[in-house]
């Protein structure tokens, strides 16, 4: 996990040389085998209405790991357990026009799982999936074009390293 925390430290002060605005997100997997998704509320700024993973900006000072369980924590009211790889790293530009680097990771929480504490003012709803339920996501969602995360998801819940048990 060492290795994992300092890769996330590397990854955020290349982006603040670079003058991106650093996002962290978080694959939340639960021991069943499911990734966590939430639906964005029709009125956000940024991407109203798409299902989404767990995270947000990264604050000025802050860390990955600290800006991922303060995310977590806001948006479920559960806490941030492990970080247990990194699966995807990209630079996207919002409607806004704000330059960013998002930093994703697999991870798992700590609370009560079946009952998240959703962010009113951003979420509408929460939801556990497993495979075939992301896959029929991904279909229902295709022409709405709300598939980046659902498909980020399901790459991260078929990874070696989702998998409790199988070697990476």
């Amino acid at each position: 996990m060492d290795a994992i925390l300092t890769s996330l430290d590397q990854l955020g002060r290349t982006a603040e040389r670079e003058g991106l605005t650093c996002v962290v997100g978080a694959v939340i997997t639960d021991p069943r085998g499911r990734v966590y998704l939430q639906r964005r509320a029709p009125h956000v700024r940024l991407f109203p209405g798409c299902w989404d993973i767990v995270g947000g900006h990264v604050e000025p000072g802050e860390t990955l790991p600290a800006a991922l369980a303060r995310e977590v924590t806001e948006e479920t009211g559960w806490r941030l357990g492990r970080i247990t790889d990194v699966v995807h790293v990209f630079d996207w530009t919002g409607a806004d026009g704000q330059r960013r680097r998002e930093i994703d990771v697999l991870a798992t929480a700590d609370g009560d799982l079946g009952q998240p504490r959703l962010e009113a003012r951003k979420f509408t709803e929460g939801r556990w999936f497993d495979e075939q339920g992301l896959q029929e996501l991904l279909t229902m969602e295709e022409a709405s074009g709300d598939t980046a995360m659902i498909k980020l998801a399901l790459h991260a819940l078929t990874s070696p390293q989702a998998r409790p048990g199988e070697p990476s």
